[in-house]
């Protein structure tokens, strides 16, 4: 970041595939570029259904968010929250509960940039957005725009939604430790909703959609099931439990089994604290 008549300058990095603007572009979004979609364009070569597989987490976000609205949350952290795509979680969770308050967050500049529709808050609630990246958990924790927005004597829903994949372990259990992170600084009856991508069912074509992704700067770590079951070590997993993003409470079931396990490739589950 440099300055430009007093004014902080921030590199948008528009040279450089970042993963939020991949995701953006598989989701039909306009905020993308010629490296993010280069980038998609080789991930499509090898994986037809990306942008499939973009839809199921977005709408499993949407289920989870209204389920847990409807279940009386109304504070909700999301982090990694990637392009604005509307109905963004906070529309979601306002038109259930018009007072919840929402506290958006995300590393790729470019979402700053557009971060304004992120705090179109109704009235009786109330948005804000920290850009901050998910390996430092206690910033984000201790950051004015997330303690001025919620109160963490209450309870509080977390989002990692397709994020946590992007975090690799390097040997050290790394995301794990984030995510511990993040759950011990939540009170009683708080949740976490998540989605993790998986080589479970894929394996080569998600081998090489690793590789594009390196080659892009950006280091993808699949996870079994078994080890997106421990991301929720010691809460309860709420129905059905964990499964295919696509299986979690689908609106249409029917539709649901349109889609099959390898092209969603992802893990989700919703749990709560005891």
């Amino acid at each position: 970041m440099s300055e430009q008549h007093g004014e902080p300058v921030v590199d948008l990095q528009l040279d450089r595939a970042h993963s939020a603007r991949i995701y953006d572009y598989f989701l039909g979004g306009r905020t993308n570029f010629l490296a993010d979609r280069t980038a998609a364009a080789s991930v499509l070569s090898v994986f037809p259904s990306a942008a499939v597989a973009a839809r199921v987490n977005r709408e499993f976000m949407h289920r989870a968010t209204r389920a847990l609205a409807r279940a009386g949350l109304r504070q909700f952290l999301d982090i990694g929250t990637g392009i604005p795509t509307s109905p963004n979680l906070h529309e979601i969770a306002q038109d259930v509960a018009p007072d919840a308050r929402v506290v958006y967050t995300d590393n790729d500049p470019i979402v700053l940039a557009h971060a304004a529709a992120l705090l179109r808050s109704t009235p009786q609630g109330r948005t804000a957005y920290l850009q901050a990246d998910v390996t430092e958990p206690a910033g984000i924790l201790t950051a004015p725009q997330v303690r001025e927005t919620l109160d963490f004597g209450r309870p509080v829903a977390l989002s990692l939604i397709a994020l946590m994949h992007f975090v690799p372990d390097g040997g050290q259990d790394r995301a794990h430790r984030v995510v511990e992170h993040l759950k011990a600084a939540l009170p009683s009856g708080s949740t976490l909703a998540m989605t993790h991508a998986t080589a479970d069912f894929a394996p080569e074509a998600m081998a090489r959609i690793s590789d594009i992704y390196a080659a892009a700067g950006t280091s993808v770590a699949y996870r079994t099931e078994a080890e997106f079951a421990r991301f929720f070590d010691g809460w309860e997993l709420l129905e059905p439990g964990i499964t295919l993003a696509h299986h979690w409470r689908p609106a249409d079931p029917g539709e649901a089994t349109q889609v099959t396990d390898a092209v969603a490739a992802s893990y989700a589950a919703v749990a709560r604290r005891p």
